[in-house]
């Protein structure tokens, strides 16, 4: 079941969100430019790698500048393993972010987006703090956009299409069955998933999952669970 599009309207431009979408694009073109020296060198000094912020100091597989490892937890959000990690991800930011920085405003959403994405790939690194696997992906903070959106609009309609064979058949369904069928499949994915292998990183998306849902309340300027608009935007 893949998103195509939602009959949710907004009333602002959405320009954090696109801002957000350019930089990824933009970073991804810039992965792709480099040399294989220089793409090991970039996941480097820009991937989160756990043990670099939560294990020692003196770990010799540690960022190479310890004192700013954190970052990584930022930078990492921008950064994607290939065109179809990219492509899901933005797509699914493209359909779901434009109207959750409606209903927070633009600072709002700006600073909620770095607050989940940040909480998500902390989530994965604590899963195994001795991890010298690179992270790298906006999917955490996707997670939490996600969340962000089904509790405000869950009854916003979306339109997936289901594969049946060789043929992609269009569906709407309300957001609340579409994000909460995503989140379902996350659990069942992390507990099948083998700890310390590389992957997918199911944890990330869903501690910004959980973190966007507990964020939520102290960002939207709309009432959540689909209650009617107050304010200038009802």
């Amino acid at each position: 079941m893949i998103p195509i599009s939602d009959d949710n309207p907004t009333r602002r431009r959405p320009i954090v969100n696109w801002v957000v979408v350019a930089s990824c694009v933009l970073v991804y073109l810039v992965q792709i430019s480099l040399t294989e020296d220089q793409h090991d060198a970039a996941l480097g000094a820009f991937a989160f790698v756990p043990v670099s912020v939560f294990g020692s100091s003196g770990d010799s597989t540690a960022f190479p500048f310890p004192d700013w490892a954190w970052l990584t937890l930022i930078t990492s959000m921008f950064m994607h393993g290939g065109l179809l990690h990219l492509g899901g991800n933005m797509l699914y930011l493209w359909i779901f972010g434009n109207n959750v920085e409606d209903a927070m405003g633009h600072g709002r959403y700006f600073v909620f987006y770095l607050l989940v994405g940040i909480a998500a790939t902390a989530a994965e690194g604590l899963m195994d703090p001795s991890s010298t696997i690179p992270v790298i992906g906006a999917s955490g903070a996707i997670s939490g956009v996600l969340a962000a959106y089904v509790l405000v609009f869950p009854r916003a309609r979306v339109t997936v299409v289901v594969p049946l064979g060789v043929l992609l058949y269009p569906m709407k369904i309300s957001a609340i069955f579409v994000v909460g069928f995503w989140f379902v499949l996350q659990l069942m994915s992390a507990a099948m998933a083998n700890p310390g292998e590389p992957g997918v990183a199911w944890w990330a998306h869903i501690g910004g999952f959980i973190a966007g849902a507990i964020l939520i309340p102290f960002f939207s300027q709309y009432p959540l669970f689909g209650r009617r608009r107050l304010g200038p935007w009802g």
